[in-house]
């Protein structure tokens, strides 16, 4: 499944634009983390492909449950492959740029 960028959550673009821009993040110590996949619902990757990303949540002090997760490695701000869940890691939609 894919979402446009356009329907993203204002949140979720402005995530996408740091994500691109290199930070700051909200969340520095979590934010460009190592994403393990473990749900395996992206694909396939080696250890260390996939990065997260906190889309903040309006009225949340915490990170909430939305996620940019981004692949290529170091690479994400360059990369083409970007997913965003909305609630935390149950389901994951490409995002089309």
């Amino acid at each position: 499944a894919a979402i446009a960028l356009a329907d993203l959550p204002a949140e979720a673009r402005q995530t996408l634009a740091l994500i691109r821009r290199g930070g700051p993040f909200p969340f520095p110590h979590k934010d460009g983390s190592i994403f393990g996949n473990f749900e395996r619902r992206l694909p396939q990757a080696p250890r260390g492909y996939y990065r997260e990303y906190t889309v903040p949540t309006p009225g949340f002090a915490d990170r909430g449950a939305r996620r940019i997760v981004a692949g290529g490695g170091d690479n994400v701000s360059t990369s083409d492959e970007y997913y965003y869940t909305g609630d935390h890691y149950r389901t994951f939609l490409r995002i089309r740029q």
